[in-house]
């Protein structure tokens, strides 16, 4: 069974600043909390993704346990957009949808996650018990350390 995860965030920057930070794979681990044990294993021949990029990391989302996973960038609108598709790791299936628009003298920032567990029945268990909860957890982070980083509040 595939589920959505869906989020947006208003950044008070520019579409050129939003950007460079979220196609630089060097940031992930910045907006990645960090009992998530994530770490980039991959060496970047570019600062900026490019369609076809394969980016390895560890992953501990449960119990401290590493896990491998492999992304790969499938698809890229410079300034736009950008999908990373899960080619190896701990889910059934992973598509991530990154979207930049032009907003409200800022950008809207919107990710839209499909995603499907392995296990199948088991699965359908994990997702109800934990694995939802721990990725809104992992958007919640994300959401605050966006906060601080591009929205501060002014006195």
């Amino acid at each position: 069974m595939k589920h959505r995860l869906y989020r947006e965030q208003q950044l008070n920057c520019d579409i050129e600043t939003a950007w460079h930070f979220f196609s630089s794979p060097k940031n992930l681990s910045k907006i990645t909390p960090k009992d998530m044990g994530f770490t980039v294993l991959s060496d970047y021949n570019s600062e900026q993704i490019v369609e076809g990029m394969v980016i390895d990391y560890i992953v501990s989302p449960l119990l401290k346990v590493p896990l491998k996973w492999r992304t790969r960038i499938t698809h890229v609108t410079p300034h736009k957009s950008f999908t990373d598709f899960q080619e190896k790791g701990p889910y059934k299936y992973w598509n991530h949808f990154h979207e930049f628009i032009p907003h409200k003298g800022g950008v809207l920032m919107k990710d839209t996650v499909d995603y499907e567990l392995p296990f199948g029945f088991l699965g359908k268990v994990a997702h109800r018990l934990f694995v939802k909860k721990k990725l809104a957890h992992i958007f919640d982070f994300r959401y605050g350390v966006l906060e601080k980083m591009f929205n501060p509040i002014k006195n």
